[in-house]
């Protein structure tokens, strides 16, 4: 397993979209779309390949706080994961974890906190993952429920 950052080359740009493909299709994150270019250009890109192919990522920058007080001084850097994917038959192998403590370490002279949000529908599963496993500290939580005549089909 290599896990590296990489630039946004034609090749890596079509694992990724691909990747995202695929992860759109397992409709397990609500309002999820596969990434375009648009979406990916302007991260760091950080790439976990096993035989020379593309079996995870995770992409993001870093940004200054604003009106986040409750978590960060303003003005703070932070370094925001936009994603964090791998293949669904080479997870729970800590491919995960490998990917997000080597862009922890790749960003920690720039950043002071590592920042995410989840749309999640396996919700259990993936705060373990990132409240047990990676020690991250859960900050806020946005929940819905449809109700009544105007009940909206569970998406």
């Amino acid at each position: 397993m290599r896990i590296h950052e990489t630039e946004l080359t034609h090749e890596v740009l079509s694992a990724l979209i691909k990747m995202s493909e695929d992860w759109a299709a397992e409709n397990s994150c609500y309002g999820y779309r596969a990434n375009e270019k648009s979406d990916i250009e302007g991260n760091r890109i950080f790439l976990a390949e096993e035989g020379g192919r593309a079996v995870g990522y995770l992409f993001g920058k870093v940004y200054r706080s604003e009106s986040m007080q409750a978590v960060m001084p303003e003005g703070t850097a932070y370094f925001e994961v936009e994603e964090l994917y791998v293949v669904p038959e080479k997870r729970c192998r800590g491919i995960g974890q490998a990917l997000f403590r080597f862009a922890e370490n790749a960003v920690g002279s720039e950043a002071g906190y590592m920042v995410l949000s989840t749309a999640t529908k396996n919700w259990k599963a993936v705060f373990r993952f990132y409240l047990d496993e990676l020690d991250m500290r859960f900050w806020s939580a946005r929940l819905f429920k449809p109700i009544g005549s105007g009940r909206a089909r569970d998406i």
